[in-house]
C-alpha cells in the first residue's frame, strides 16, 4: 500500500474521532455540571459505541459476503460515517432538550447516541478491514501506526479548536461548535474514501470468528483468562475517566469550559509522546511485560495525583496528573498491545484477538458506566460531589494495581503450550 493511501485511510479514522471529542472533552462537562445531569445516566449515553461493539462481528462478515455496486466496504464505511457524524451533531441538542424537559428529551437522547453508536462500529469495523485488505501482512503494523498517530494527533488540534471555540460558552454556541466539527469530519471523511477501495476488488479470504467462539477460546485456556481479567482491569481503569474530568475541573477548581476542553489535549498531547517514548527508546531496555507494569504503575501514579489535587484542593496538582496520566497510558497502550499480538498463535489469531478486543470494548463501556455510577452514589454518601469524583480516581488506581498482580501470572510461553485442541473449543462453545 502506497502512503497516500495510507494516510487517507488515517483521514477516516480521524473523521471518526473528530466527531468523538467534542462529545467526551466538552459535552460530558456541559451535561453534568451546567446542566446537572446525573453522571451515571451521561455515562450510559457516551459509553453506547462500547456497549454495542460485539455487532462489529456480524457487520464485518456482513460487509465481506454482501458487497454494494462493487465495493466491499465503501458503501458501509459511508453509512457508519453519515450515522456517526449526524449522530454526533445532535448530541448537543439532545442534551438541552433533557434539560428542558426530560423524558421527551431523554427519548431523542436515546435515538441520537445510539445512531452514534451504531455509526461509530459500522465505520470502524469496515475501514480496519479495509486497511487489512488494502495492506500486506508486512505493511500492517507501519498502516495502524500511521492511522493511530493521526487520530491522536486529531485529538489534540479538535481539543485545542473546540476549547478556544467556547471560550465564552452559550448554548447556541456549543451546538454551532458541533456542527462545525461535524462538517469537517464529514470533508475528511470523504476526501480519505472516495476512490480509496479498488471497485470490483476481492476481499483477502479471512476467518471471522463470533463473541461465542473467543469466549470459548478464553474459558480453555488458563493464562488466557488470566489476560482476559487483566486487559478488562487495566482498561477500565485508564479509560474509566474519560467522562469525569473535565466535570471534576469544573466542579473542584472552577474551571471554564474552555479549560477544560484543553485537558484533553493535554492528555492526548502526553499519551503521544508516550507512545513514541516508548516506541523508539524504552522498547530497547524493557520487555513488554516490564513496559506493561512501568505503563499501568505511572498511570496509577497520575490518579493519585489528580486524586491528591480535590482532596487537598490543590489546583497546580490537577493538570500535571493528568499529563502523568497520559504518559502511562501511552506506554501501557504501546506494550499491551504488542502482549496482545503475542497472546496468539498462527492457526488462532483471528480468535484471540477477537477475544481481546471484546475485553477492548467490554472494558471501556464498563469502566466509564461504573465511574458515573461510582460518582453520583459516592457524592451522595459523602455529601460532596468532589468527593464523587476523587473516590472514583483512588478506585481507579487501586484497579491498576490489582492488574499489575495478575500481569505477573502472564506468561506467553505457557499461554502458546497450552492451547486447547479444535475439539476442546467446540465442546467450550456449546457448553457456554
Amino acid at each position: 500500500m502506497t502512503i497516500l493511501k495510507n494516510l487517507r485511510l488515517g483521514l477516516i479514522h480521524v473523521a471518526v474521532a473528530v466527531s468523538l471529542v467534542p462529545i467526551t472533552g466538552v459535552l460530558n462537562r456541559i451535561m453534568i455540571y451546567e446542566l446537572g445531569l446525573l453522571a451515571s445516566l451521561v455515562a450510559g449515553l457516551i459509553v453506547l459505541p462500547h456497549l454495542l461493539a460485539p455487532i462489529q462481528v456480524a457487520i464485518g462478515q456482513y460487509s465481506d459476503r454482501h458487497p454494494l455496486w462493487g465495493y466491499r466496504r465503501t458503501p458501509y464505511i459511508a453509512a457508519g460515517l453519515l450515522l456517526c457524524i449526524g449522530g454526533a451533531a445532535l448530541t448537543p441538542l439532545a442534551a438541552l432538550a433533557m434539560a428542558a424537559n426530560f423524558w421527551p428529551g431523554l427519548a431523542f437522547a436515546v435515538l441520537t447516541f445510539l445512531a452514534w453508536g451504531v455509526g461509530f462500529n459500522l465505520a470502524v469495523v469496515c475501514y480496519l478491514s479495509l486497511a487489512s485488505d488494502l495492506s500486506s501482512e508486512a505493511q500492517r503494523s507501519r498502516t495502524i501506526a500511521v492511522m493511530w498517530f493521526m487520530m491522536i494527533t486529531s485529538v489534540i488540534i479538535t481539543a485545542i479548536a473546540t476549547g478556544r471555540a467556547l471560550e465564552d460558552y452559550t448554548p447556541q454556541r456549543l451546538v454551532e461548535v458541533f456542527f462545525i466539527c461535524a462538517g469537517v469530519a464529514l470533508t475528511l471523511g470523504a476526501l480519505g474514501l472516495v476512490g480509496l477501495e479498488p471497485r470490483g476488488a476481492l476481499a483477502r479470504p479471512t476467518e471471522r470468528y463470533g463473541a461465542r467462539e473467543a469466549v470459548a477460546a478464553v474459558v480453555a485456556n488458563p493464562v488466557a483468562r488470566a489476560f482476559f481479567l487483566y486487559l478488562v482491569l487495566l482498561l477500565a481503569a485508564i479509560l474509566g475517566q474519560d467522562v469525569l474530568l473535565e466535570p471534576f475541573g469544573a466542579q473542584a477548581f472552577g474551571m471554564t469550559v474552555r479549560e477544560t476542553t484543553q485537558l484533553t489535549a493535554a492528555w492526548g498531547g502526553a499519551t503521544l509522546v508516550a507512545l513514541l517514548l516508548q516506541g523508539f527508546v524504552l522498547s530497547r531496555f524493557l520487555s513488554k511485560k516490564a513496559g506493561a507494569a512501568l505503563g499501568a504503575g505511572v498511570a496509577a501514579l497520575g490518579f493519585l495525583l489528580i486524586a491528591l489535587s480535590g482532596i487537598m484542593n490543590a489546583q497546580p496538582l490537577f493538570v500535571p496528573g493528568i499529563v502523568v496520566l497520559g504518559l502511562g497510558t501511552g506506554i501501557a497502550t504501546a506494550t499491551n498491545l504488542a502482549l496482545m499480538l503475542d497472546m496468539t498463535t498462527p492457526q488462532n489469531v483471528g480468535l484471540y484477538i477477537g477475544a481481546w478486543g471484546v475485553a477492548d470494548a467490554g472494558a471501556r463501556g464498563l469502566g466509564n458506566l461504573l465511574a458515573g455510577v461510582v460518582r453520583d452514589v459516592g457524592g451522595a454518601l459523602l455529601g460532596s460531589a468532589s468527593g464523587g469524583y476523587i473516590l472514583v480516581f483512588l478506585i481507579e488506581g487501586l484497579l491498576l494495581c490489582v492488574a499489575l498482580i495478575l500481569l505477573r501470572r502472564i506468561d506467553v510461553a505457557a499461554f502458546r503450550g497450552e492451547q486447547p485442541t479444535l475439539t476442546t473449543l467446540i465442546a467450550v462453545a456449546g457448553d457456554a
